[in-house]
């Protein structure tokens, strides 16, 4: 008899055991239905983070490798300066389409095959005997960095719950930023033990252990979009023509001005071919919504202000301040590790303060620094203060970014995550070509001190015009889903 009472007991207890259980993985579903389980999570991490740190340190290494690939490849320095403008323009040129290309095929597929792409061109590129055969190497690997740099940002969006989008953001602006401070400082290690070539020959065993942690990517589904080549073309021409237009527009006007004339052209034909579709080449469709275009104005002047002020410094630290190369490369390095720090305090605090105040309030620190940059005194020892407010400046940045790449990934449909990817990347070329076109008008209409002072000043009220544009997203509706 007690058996018998005690069986339904233990049956409720079960059943209600089982309920319990149901209930928490029905919660962890929820939470984690939009993300991968945690085992595969960190490989797919690894391989996003991994590749993005490939080809952001590939591009700062090469930099410090000029004049001795020049010297043994008997090219002038003029000609050298091509290995980094051949990698710059296939990026700029290519970052649209292939976002439009891991829509229709697949973001894993397009990512894996962009990371193979820059290893394979790694291996060509240290292989290179002469000039032309390394820069058609760099076009390869700028391919290969142009399905590599938004994709990774979208395959972000399937790796991560939603939850914590915010903190993969973060980790993603942590490597970059490490990235690009670690660049200079390894590739000097590497020439002061080998030859330049090593400095390519290093990406092939990262891009196997990067292609081998591939497998473990979502696989999202892809889309029944077409790709139109005739807009891919278009596409191209828009942008190499605004790149090297910017860049000859001071030195050479008439031509500077015909090659932005073009691009305008091919700017009003490919919107015109784009606008009908559902899912065009450039996020038309994206840009409509108010959240996401106000965020991606105050990229484009955020990193204005950047690159601007990455130009002027070295010149106001040397010149005006009368420092070495050395010293002026370390009163810089507060500003990568300032973007490090402010990277993940960020992703804590969008969790508990609105996206707009942190991006405003971020860009505005931003600003703070670079103006003080421009107008502190230059009596006594004004060499301490400007590592403060580089520093400042690149704290400000990082609170920044990571809400402000969070806002512009979260506004666009799931199915679009590419398109938001390269929009981003669009975002951030243009403002560098915006700032480094700025610096080169300085330079040419104003005497060296002025140039510096007043690039300094321009590039902080771009940071500010950031800092104002990020406020108006407080006026979007909100979207439906």
């Amino acid at each position: 008899m007690s058996t018998s009472t005690l069986q339904p007991d233990n049956s409720s207890s079960a059943a209600s055991r089982t309920a319990e259980a149901r209930e928490v993985n029905d919660a962890d579903a929820v939470h984690d239905a939009d993300g991968l389980p945690l085992p595969r999570r960190g490989l797919a991490v690894a391989a996003i983070l991994g590749a993005g740190v490939l080809v952001v340190l590939d591009g700062a290494i090469a930099n410090i490798a000029l004049p001795g690939i020049a010297q043994q490849l008997q090219a002038t320095p003029a000609d050298a300066v091509w290995i980094i403008t051949a990698y710059q323009l296939a990026v700029v040129m290519f970052l649209l389409p292939a976002s439009a290309v891991g829509e229709s095929f697949g973001y894993r597929r397009v990512f894996a095959g962009g990371v193979a792409l820059f290893t394979a061109a790694s291996v060509l590129c240290a292989l290179a005997p002469s000039l032309p055969w390394l820069v058609a190497a760099r076009c390869l690997q700028g391919l290969g960095s142009a399905a590599v740099m938004p994709l990774g940002l979208a395959l972000l969006r399937f790796t991560y719950p939603r939850r914590l989008l915010a903190r993969s953001i973060a980790w993603n602006a942590l490597a970059v930023a490490a990235a690009s401070a670690s660049g200079p400082t390894l590739g000097a290690f590497i020439l002061s033990a080998a030859s330049w070539p090593w400095l390519f020959a290093v990406n092939l065993p990262i891009g196997l252990l990067v292609l081998v942690a591939c497998a473990a990517l979502p696989s999202p589904a892809c889309s029944v979009r077409r790709i139109d080549a005739r807009s891919i073309a278009l596409n191209a021409v828009m942008f190499a023509s605004f790149v090297l237009g910017s860049d000859r527009l001071v030195t050479r006007p008439l031509y500077g001005g015909a090659l932005l004339a073009l691009s305008a052209v091919c700017m009003v034909l490919l919107v015109r071919r784009e606008m009908p579709k559902a899912a065009p080449l450039i996020p038309l469709d994206l840009l409509r919504v108010h959240s996401f275009r106000i965020s991606t104005v105050a990229s484009v002047c955020c990193f204005t202000g950047q690159m601007a002020s990455l130009v002027a410094l070295p010149f106001y630290i040397q010149h005006e301040l009368g420092q070495s190369a050395a010293t002026a490369g370390l009163l810089m390095t507060p500003w990568p590790l300032a973007v490090m720090l402010a990277a993940p305090l960020s992703a804590r605090l969008a969790q508990r303060v609105p996206g707009t105040w942190l991006c405003a309030a971020g860009s505005a620190c931003f600003a703070s620094g670079l103006a003080l940059c421009a107008l502190w005194p230059l009596h006594g020892n004004p060499a301490a203060p400007i590592a403060v407010f580089t520093g400042l400046a690149g704290l400000g940045f990082g609170f920044f970014q990571t809400p402000n790449n969070q806002n512009m990934l979260l506004s666009a449909p799931k199915e679009r995550s590419g398109a938001a990817g390269g929009a981003q990347g669009t975002a951030r070329l243009a403002g560098l070509t915006l700032g480094s076109l700025l610096m080169s008008l300085m330079f040419e209409l104003l005497p060296s001190h002025s140039a510096v002072h007043w690039g300094l000043a321009m590039a902080a009220l771009a940071a500010l015009a950031g800092s104002v544009a990020s406020l108006l997203r407080s006026s979007a509706r909100p979207r439906a889903t």
